[in-house]
């Protein structure tokens, strides 16, 4: 998306503040009494194998919510990426700043388990994806596997909704891409195209399953089809998840993969164990394996201190290793 200045930054801070005085000044009711304001930050450190150290304040993000009596729903995601950040010998810099639009859609409630949504969405392929919020996660790094193989974000409609079973509950989602990106960040990979569903069963067992078709645009790139599977399953503190993709180009041949393995353990105080294996494999950019151990503090439910070492294969820019901490804050 388009990078601003810090200045933009502003502006669009003090709007949105101010948006959520108004909405608190109406004692008339109606419709500003719909609008709530939120957001997320983080904040992390990286100790690279060879000494060398960067960090950032990783990301400001602002969540804008209205919902009415009626069926009508909105929701807006605006994020300022890296507005401060650092590297060893550098110094200081905000050449990494900007702001992306992550979110910004409609929803109708069509009857009781239909919705339509409209805009710009997170991607429903897997489950981090969809809960990629650095106070959402238990690590600073993000799996390969979910960020390297299909479009994070989705601008176009979707339909989707959920059937209960007793403790249990389906739920669906079909969505397609009616506008593709107009702007790219750094290395961020474009698509076009995108179409899929997903599948979940929720309940003790969580699982889903993805079923996408998008190309990456690149002139003379066939179309790609993936299938992805996803688990998770929670008891007494302990977490266990993961995921796997497969992706084909159109002719069959192998199109990438990807997957990843974690595990969650208490350990008193609020303090809990993470480990993580994850592999993936992308033809234009080769393959990597990596493994995560680390430790996560939940100070509160909306707070989370992270330490993590990752290794694994030979360092790159998109696999980065070595020593990550973070803090990250729901707001």
């Amino acid at each position: 998306m388009r990078a601003l200045s810090c200045y933009g930054v502003l502006s669009v801070v003090v709007a949105l503040s101010l948006c959520k005085s108004a909405a608190a000044d109406d004692t008339a009711g109606g419709f500003l009494d719909g609008f709530k304001l939120g957001g997320y930050s983080s904040a992390y450190l990286n100790v690279h194998p060879g000494g060398k150290s960067e960090a950032s304040l990783e990301e400001v993000s602002f969540l804008l919510r209205w919902e009415g009596e009626g069926r009508w729903r909105f929701f807006a995601e605006l994020e300022q990426e890296k507005p401060v950040s650092w590297k060893s010998g550098q110094g200081l810099t905000n050449d990494g700043a900007r702001i992306d639009l992550e979110r910004f859609y409609l929803d109708y409630n069509i009857s009781e388990q239909y919705n339509l949504r409209a805009g710009r969405f997170l991607t429903p392929a897997g489950r981090w994806n969809l809960i990629h919020a650095a106070p959402l996660v238990w690590t600073t790094t993000r799996p390969l596997a979910t960020s390297r193989l299909f479009p994070q974000s989705t601008n176009g409609i979707m339909l989707y909704g959920a059937k209960s079973f007793d403790n249990r509950a389906f739920e669906y989602t079909f969505f397609m891409e009616a506008l593709e990106d107009q702007h790219l960040d750094g290395d961020e990979i474009q698509y076009r195209d995108t179409h899929g569903a997903r599948f979940a069963f929720t309940g003790k067992l969580n699982l889903g399953l993805t079923l996408m078709e998008f190309t990456e645009d690149i002139p003379g790139t066939p179309q790609f089809r993936m299938m992805g599977a996803d688990f998770m399953v929670k008891h007494d503190d302990w977490e266990f998840s993961g995921e796997a993709y497969q992706r084909y180009y159109s002719n069959n041949r192998d199109g990438g993969s990807g997957a990843y393995l974690q595990a969650v353990a208490p350990l008193g105080n609020r303090w809990f164990a993470v480990g993580r294996l994850e592999n993936f494999k992308r033809p234009a950019e080769g393959s990597a394996e990596r493994w995560v151990v680390g430790t996560a503090w939940r100070l509160q439910p909306n707070r989370v201190f992270k330490l993590e070492y990752v290794g694994g294969d030979e360092e790159r820019a998109d696999a980065p290793k070595g020593l990550f901490t973070s803090f990250a804050i729901l707001f």
